[in-house]
């Protein structure tokens, strides 16, 4: 199955109740003694491994496409820690790549970061026509485009059926959490009118799942973040901190179409064998055609119950939509089309003053809500001196009002 786009190394890091990325106290780069030195140096590897030489080998291919790899997997690399005191984790060399199948690169021409995937089915897929296709001119103009965009594709010098999508750099739709009841609802939104429009133009995802949704976090984390460390700063060893949805929207998309089919125009919607990673669907179990369609319905109504529903309070109008698009009967359950417009007569009749509501966790200490409350209404108290003075300008976003 596809996975994230951006990858985390270790366990997940969670945002502290200051909004930055909570992390181990910074060590000093230079060590002042030379067996702490060697000790720890000797704890990172000094050689590419085994799926990182790959990559190394195509260094001058990706250059002929106007790619340049990190500096980690430039023919002859050699360690910048190796014959000094500095501590590799304060070298951005050091950072292994884990998954074999993304790399992060720079575009010359404009110096823009870029993630490179590479696809190499098992079996004979429609993944790149299918990124093709959603990320034509004309699809692009439609607003309501959440398909990750496709900037370059081209084949492998050696390996003929081993193809290269040339990407933008994404982070995963929660890192860092919400904040907000309004981000929640532009969250919802979104993927709605993402899935709503890829079913519109005959494309079923069939892996609508939490891996799949991505986001461009640039308007909340601005200097960036390192492709593979991405709970840290592009250097690989400072903190981030990012700022908040609410006032900087962000924009979500969906990624990965390994699994994803498109009809042709009056094709019959019923297929068999036809699915990604969630097992809820209910016609998984039976030997019966179904609608792949609605298979992107009911996982993507598990995402809403089962990242947000299930671990905030606070997000009961939720709940008839959640269960709508759940609908265990798949000729009863909603299409897309309808599921949206189910929710945009939720969204209506909210009250907008829930936009910067906390989110809270279900599962939160009693300490943990005293301080997370004190920093929302710190926040909430200097959105609103802002807007009185009108210092803040209107962003595009339910969620920033």
């Amino acid at each position: 199955m596809a996975s994230r786009i951006s990858l985390l190394p270790s366990a997940r890091v969670e945002p502290s109740p200051s909004g930055s990325f909570s992390s181990s106290t910074a060590r000093p780069p230079i060590l002042n003694s030379q067996n702490v030195a060697a000790h720890l140096q000797s704890l990172y590897n000094t050689k590419l491994n085994e799926l990182e030489r790959d990559w190394r080998d195509r260094y001058t291919f990706f250059l002929e496409h106007g790619l340049e790899l990190r500096p980690r997997y430039r023919p002859g690399w050699t360690p910048s820690w190796l014959g000094t005191t500095l501590d590799p984790a304060y070298c951005t060399d050091s950072i292994e790549q884990i998954l074999y199948m993304v790399l992060d690169a720079k575009r010359l021409r404009d110096g823009t970061n870029v993630c490179i995937k590479r696809i190499e089915p098992e079996s004979k897929t429609e993944e790149v026509n299918i990124a093709r296709y959603l990320s034509s001119a004309q699809m692009l103009r439609d607003p309501n485009n959440h398909c990750v965009p496709v900037w370059d594709s081209f084949r492998d010098p050696i390996l003929p059926h081993v193809e290269y999508l040339v990407m933008p750099i994404l982070r995963p739709f929660d890192s860092p959490e919400f904040c907000a009841i309004g981000e929640v609802v532009d969250f919802v939104t979104q993927l709605l009118e993402g899935m709503e429009f890829m079913h519109r133009n005959l494309v079923a995802h069939g892996d609508l799942t939490t891996q799949n949704i991505m986001m461009d976090a640039r308007p909340i984390l601005p200097g960036g973040w390192h492709f593979v460390a991405d709970m840290y700063a592009p250097n690989g060893h400072d903190e981030l901190t990012p700022l908040t949805r609410s006032d900087h929207p962000v924009r979500y998309f969906v990624i990965d179409y390994d699994c994803s089919l498109r009809l042709r125009p009056g094709q019959p919607h019923l297929v068999t064998e036809f699915g990604g990673r969630d097992g809820d669907p209910p016609e998984y179990t039976s030997r019966n055609p179904y609608d792949p369609f609605k298979i992107d319905v009911f996982t993507l109504g598990n995402v809403f119950y089962k990242d947000f529903y299930q671990k905030y309070e606070g997000l009961e109008f939720l709940a008839s939509l959640i269960d709508f698009m759940k609908t265990r009967d798949f000729r009863q359950r909603p299409t897309a089309q309808v599921a949206l417009q189910y929710w945009y007569n939720i969204r209506t009749h909210l009250d907008v003053a829930i936009a910067r509501w906390r989110l809270r966790r279900r599962n939160e200490s009693f300490g943990e809500r005293v301080v997370l409350d004190t920093v929302a209404v710190a926040r909430q108290s200097i959105h609103s001196v802002k807007r009185l003075l009108g210092s803040e300008k209107r962003k595009a976003g339910w969620s920033n009002t």
